[in-house]
């Protein structure tokens, strides 16, 4: 499950992703083969196994298990 990190909140994709141009169709962030494609890694986030993503309206997204 994608998450939006944001200070310390956790926020669904759906209501920051609608808005964005390179949201899918769906308004979900454009996640591809375990790889966030409208966005970039954040080498110094990876913790516990769990990567996360720099998208490209400058949020913190991570995948955590559900």
């Amino acid at each position: 499950m994608l998450v939006i990190l944001i200070e310390d909140q956790l926020l669904s994709p759906g209501t920051v992703c609608q808005s964005c141009p390179m949201a899918s169709q769906s308004g979900q962030p454009r996640w591809q083969q375990g790889r966030l494609r409208c966005g970039r890694p954040i080498d110094k986030a990876v913790a516990k196994g769990t990567q996360q993503y720099e998208c490209t309206m400058g949020f913190r997204v991570a995948e955590v298990a559900e």
